[in-house]
């Protein structure tokens, strides 16, 4: 190549920095294209045309990091201990659930790597270029700065590049846009600005992973690698830190002060039990006895399989979970960011309004087949492609014939006027099925320059824009429409020189989901405010958005933020709800910015440039459909159907699942205040040991199903997508729920203790006394249960509640007593005895009461406005 060259300004790896082209490539130097010298050259300069490849992290090292998780941490801790007391059963069941958990955070190091190997196969496998004078296709990596590349229709464009020659091209570039409109392309100019950012016509740039939707052209490449618009997108998202769940961070909270508080216990209660009464061997079982009443295994494996069941649960609503803490994180969202194109919208175009010359506009947004003007209809679609792909053309297709105007057979194209920079409008001319010598011809394109066909007026021009901007107004795309009697011979001629006349104006836009303004009615009565992120223009965003049922605040637009420092964003985007015009690090930096202002943030995106917005996100929401892979693999959630609504269930089974864990650890909680006082009282009282090992592993056989699957299982509370969000960082268990949750505990400890205190006046023997007591615990057990199945004040509305597991479980347990009461084999092995008939009413009536006892303190409680755990 020669000095004349346009000087890219890449050199050490950075993009180009030029103010402005000051010169057009040479013809000469078009044909010639690179030197395999000057190809080795950028090569060694510059690097392959692909994105670096991250080190990966040996094996080793990633497990280390895993086991500094102080819950899954002591989760192996706890089943190793199970497992030197010799109870394999529940040692087996630890360690299963640990090695799950490793196996998932380990998946989920790896899911960076994931998304930038889909990036780096987006790159075009191989690409058209000319070197030496030769046209030959190379390795989409070869690909250089300076090169030529030859673009073609269905062309994946190897690099970012500035366009020397182009006819009719138009580029599908919704990969980093999100946009799904082709925009069209014209060649560079003398003095044309150096500042290549994807979306909107005219522009004299195309990007590495864009898509050829018609035309061609030449372009010289300008960026390759990471130094592109994808390589930058790749960079941002690699280095995006992900945080880790708040659920999980609280969980482990909970679990570390339990653990240390039952060790302790158990430490003490060996060491006084040994010294007071000598008895070493006694004091050991006793401590063992102690921290298995105490040991919290059941939070962590709560935590599993409330977000394991919850991702199942939904999955049959059409939501996919990447990361199940995601669902659970949905229930506490204060901001929803989402996209236009094909999440709020169905990502096609209609003709939803014609405006005719004649007079008159007719509405075709519900009826396309209503009665229009046939002649309007007809021509918007015969100046379009035969066989149609851009999606403003399959809709005046799908219109003509929608209204019976669109048949064509017999017709022939002759010609076709391509789109230019000059004249942004198209033409076809089509030959009568008679084969007449004249031919008609249709024109398409933007209202100026159809005006500019038709030899307006200047009444006519103020007529013509007065209409278009009427209907761009309500959001839509306007294109013009003319026609034009031609002869044969004059066929191939400019169609400036034919004379058009106008029929009218063509309003396009892409309709609304159903469903979409009652999910986004739903999001606001549960108090999170919906944003639209969106790279379409303003006045297009504000009518969507108004139909959508958006609230009525200022828009933000790509060129303001730009203009935004980190701080005066955060405090703009407080009353913002429509965001156009944005770029892809914009995105990113609207997230940062809201969650710098405290939200807890869930983006959907479907494009790669949503990708590092979606991994920064508190949750992030991929479109399954049309989504990219590396927006899927930078997601937490993806949406199998592309349907908003289904995000709106998501939050809902979120907060449902919220409030069961809230629940189940409230009764986890309550639960082991009785086991650990009874198990503790009778060494004060120097009274034999009642509650030993084997008798405690039989009440976590209740506790663990109750948590796993009754719980689990609880329908959602009334009202659930009426409240507010819970704050941010309020805890999962603050004084007032705690406090509750062990006055119930104590409560039962209490009736429990002064049924142990008089029962040993009676002088019972051993056995006697512990299957009483036990059985007591038991029916304290299960009205615990009704106490924590609803924030209800009245616990006997629990039994309406509809739950087939709790009868299920419950039904165990009653067939489990009967036959650990009647089979003497069982009792024996067990420590147990027979109960008489008062005993067993005694047991019931303790049930009873502690169910009176709850219901009361619950109603107390709630008068003082700390029923209700949110």
């Amino acid at each position: 190549m020669d000095d004349r060259r346009i000087d890219t300004g890449q050199s050490a790896g950075s993009r180009i920095k030029a103010s402005a082209v000051e010169e057009a490539l040479p013809e000469d130097a078009i044909l010639s294209g690179l030197s395999p010298t000057q190809v080795r050259e950028r090569l060694n300069r510059d690097g392959p045309n692909e994105l670096p490849r991250q080190r990966q992290r040996p094996p080793w090292r990633i497990m280390l990091e895993v086991l500094r998780e102080p819950m899954l941490a002591l989760l192996l801790a706890a089943g190793v201990t199970y497992l030197l007391l010799g109870d394999m059963s529940e040692a087996l069941v630890l360690l299963l659930f640990a090695g799950v958990s490793i196996t998932l955070t380990v998946v989920q190091e790896a899911r960076t790597e994931k998304v930038l190997a889909s990036l780096r196969d987006l790159s075009a496998p191989r690409a058209l270029v000319v070197r030496d004078g030769v046209t030959v296709r190379v390795s989409g990596r070869e690909v250089v700065v300076d090169d030529i590349l030859v673009l073609e229709e269905g062309d994946r464009i190897a690099a970012d590049a500035l366009i020397l020659r182009t006819q009719g091209l138009e580029c599908d570039e919704s990969l980093l846009t999100g946009e799904s409109v082709p925009v069209s392309k014209r060649c560079v100019a003398k003095g044309d600005a150096i500042d290549p950012q994807p979306g909107g016509d005219g522009l004299p740039y195309v990007f590495g992973g864009s898509i050829v939707t018609r035309g061609g052209g030449l372009a010289q490449v300008t960026a390759t690698g990471p130094r592109s618009r994808i390589g930058e997108i790749g960079h941002s998202l690699s280095s995006v830190e992900t945080e880790a769940p708040q659920l999980q961070q609280e969980m482990g909270r909970i679990v570390r002060i339990c653990a240390i508080g039952g060790i302790s216990v158990a430490v003490l209660v060996s060491l006084l039990h040994g010294l007071l009464r000598g008895d070493w061997l006694e004091a050991l079982l006793a401590g063992i006895a102690i921290g298995m009443s105490l040991l919290p295994e059941e939070f962590p494996v709560v935590l599993a399989i409330f977000l394991a069941m919850g991702a199942w649960r939904i999955a049959q609503a059409g939501v996919l979970t990447r990361r199940a803490s995601a669902i659970e994180a949905l229930g506490r969202a204060t901001v929803l960011c989402t996209d236009k194109t094909g999440t709020l919208t169905q990502n096609r175009m209609i003709v939803a309004e014609l405006w005719r010359v004649s007079g008159g506009t007719t509405d075709l947004s519900d009826d396309p087949a209503s009665d229009v003007d046939d002649e309007l209809l007809r021509t918007s679609a015969m100046a379009s492609a035969p066989v149609p792909v851009d999606p403003m053309e399959v809709a005046f297709h799908e219109a003509a014939l929608a209204a019976a105007c669109g048949d064509m057979r017999g017709w022939r194209l002759i010609h076709s006027n391509a789109l230019r920079p000059d004249l942004l409008a198209m033409s076809n001319l089509w030959e009568t099925p008679d084969g007449a010598e004249t031919l008609v011809a249709a024109a398409k394109g933007a209202p100026e320059a159809i005006g500019r066909l038709c030899r307006l007026d200047a009444d006519g021009s103020a007529r013509l824009e007065a209409a278009a901007t009427a209907m761009a107004g309500k959001g839509m795309r306007v294109l013009g429409v003319a026609t034009a009697r031609v002869q044969r011979d004059a066929a191939e001629r400019d169609h400036l020189d034919h004379d058009f006349w106008l029929l009218g104006l063509v309003g396009l836009r892409d309709p609304l989901r159903p469903g979409v303004t009652e999910a986004i009615a739903q999001c606001h009565a549960a108090g999170i405010r919906v944003i639209m992120i969106t790279g379409d223009y303003a006045p297009t965003a504000e009518a969507i958005g108004a139909e959508a049922g958006l609230a009525r605040a200022a828009t933000l637009t790509g060129p303001v933020i730009a203009t935004l420092d980190d701080d005066t964003l955060a405090a703009r985007i407080r009353t913002t709800v429509i965001c156009a015009r944005t770029m892809p690090d914009q995105k990113l930096r609207i997230v940062s910015a809201l969650k710098a202002a405290g939200e807890v943030v869930a983006m959907t995106g479907d494009g790669v440039n949503d990708a590092p917005a979606l991994r920064a996100s508190h949750i992030g929401v991929a479109m399954g459909k049309r989504g990219t892979d590396v927006a899927r693999e930078a997601a937490s959630i993806v949406l199998v159907e592309d349907d908003f609504g289904a995000i709106v269930s998501a939050i809902r089974l979120g907060r449902r699942i919220y409030d069961n864990i809230h629940k189940a650890i409230g009764f986890i909680l309550a639960v082991h205040v009785p086991i650990a006082g009874l198990a503790l009282l009778p060494l004060i009282l120097g009274t034999p040991i009642l509650l030993g090992p084997i008798q405690i592993a039989l009440l976590e056989m209740i506790i663990d199903p109750v948590c796993a699957l009754v719980f689990e299982a609880e329908t959602e509370e009334d009202g659930i997508m009426q409240r507010p969000p819970r704050e941010q960082h309020k805890r999962l268990f603050s004084v007032l729920p705690v406090t509750e949750a062990l006055l119930q505990g104590g409560l039962a400890f209490m009736i429990l203790g002064v049924m142990l205190f008089f029962s040993q006046r009676l002088s019972l023997p051993t056995d006697e006394l512990r299957t009483f007591i036990f059985f007591a615990l038991v029916a304290a057990v299960i009205v615990l249960v009704l106490a924590h199945r609803s924030f209800s004040t009245q616990i006997s509305s629990a039994l309406q509640r509809r739950n087939t597991a709790f009868y299920y479980v419950l039904g165990f347990i009653l067939i489990a007593s009967a036959l650990m009461l009647g089979i003497e084999p069982i009792q024996h092995r067990l420590g147990f005895a027979p109960l008489g008939w008062v005993e067993i009413v005694l047991i019931v009536a303790t049930g009873a009461v502690l169910l009176a006892v709850f219901e009361a303190v619950k109603a107390l409680i709630s008068r003082f406005g700390t029923g209700a755990a949110q």
